[in-house]
């Protein structure tokens, strides 16, 4: 498969140097109903000046350090560390992704998948919970570790059971920076709007998976392949009650490690993945 990678800020690595080895980071696709049948995801325009800038991508980002905290699973409902980490084929350290999943989406959308003391979602209530949540979002985003403080003052416990786990993507060698980045998807709360930050994300919107693959192939949505990969996963779904039950029922076992590979063959770059031919030649 061909990847167009024109018109998408790429920082490329330096053929002469050994490879970056890839960060841990998290990714969800936001879903929603769409009527009268359908689904819509999130999609957010990243910043001309940030790596992939002019893609237009799912909320994520790097696994930070608080996300794997000793204290972190106290306030999460959903899978333990353990069990995260068995779903990822890891020892431990897995319910960081998770953790990443919610803190990303909060960040880069606006959208804090959390439940409240009384076990009902999270959803604001009036202008000054909701001010009080932009506050804390705006913290996150001027790099302040604000999850714990925030669950344990507000009595919330972040929405780990709502995340379901959907692909493993590695950010091939051709890039200067590479992550190895789990997706997932979840589906958005009714009483929340999602947004972009206007930082490091400048546009977003909500669009069915079906009409983001053809925007793209008409050079509307510039996209790249992971993202239109895990775009691909989710089309013809009727609604999101049914996208979630098949996703969350999938063995992780069947849930491979994707790496693409990109190589130049009759002067144009060309992209492959595991499966496809030439991949093993390169």
């Amino acid at each position: 498969m061909n990847q167009q990678m024109k018109g998408i800020n790429h920082q490329l690595a330096d053929p002469n140097d050994p490879p970056e080895d890839p960060k841990a980071a998290a990714t969800v696709l936001l879903v929603r109903d769409k009527k009268p049948e359908g689904i819509e995801v999130f999609l957010i325009e990243r910043a001309s000046r940030t790596n992939f800038g002019g893609a237009f991508v799912f909320p994520g980002g790097k696994v930070d350090l608080e996300d794997g905290s000793e204290e972190i699973e106290k306030i999460c409902k959903g899978p333990s560390d353990s069990e995260a980490s068995f779903s990822l084929g890891i020892d431990s350290g897995g319910l960081a992704y998770w953790v990443a999943c919610i803190r990303e989406c909060y960040e880069e959308a606006g959208i804090l998948l959390a439940y409240r003391k009384d076990g009902s979602d999270f959803n604001p209530e009036n202008s000054n919970e909701k001010n009080l949540y932009i506050d804390y979002r705006k913290r996150l985003n001027q790099g302040e570790s604000i999850l714990q403080e925030m669950s344990t003052k507000e009595e919330i416990l972040l929405a780990t059971n709502r995340l379901a786990y959907l692909s493993h993507w590695i950010t091939p060698k051709i890039e200067k920076k590479r992550y190895t980045t789990r997706f997932f998807v979840a589906q958005a709360p009714s009483g929340q709007t999602a947004l972009h930050d206007g930082n490091e994300s400048i546009n977003s919107l909500w669009i069915s998976p079906e009409d983001a693959l053809e925007k793209h192939k008409k050079r509307e949505l510039l996209m790249l392949m992971p993202t239109i990969k895990n775009l691909e996963t989710i089309c013809g779904y009727r609604d999101t009650d049914t996208l979630l039950k098949e996703k969350i029922s999938m063995n992780p076992k069947d849930i491979r490690t994707i790496e693409p590979k990109f190589f130049m063959e009759d002067g144009k770059l060309k992209g492959v993945l595991p499966g496809e031919p030439g991949y093993d030649e390169h």
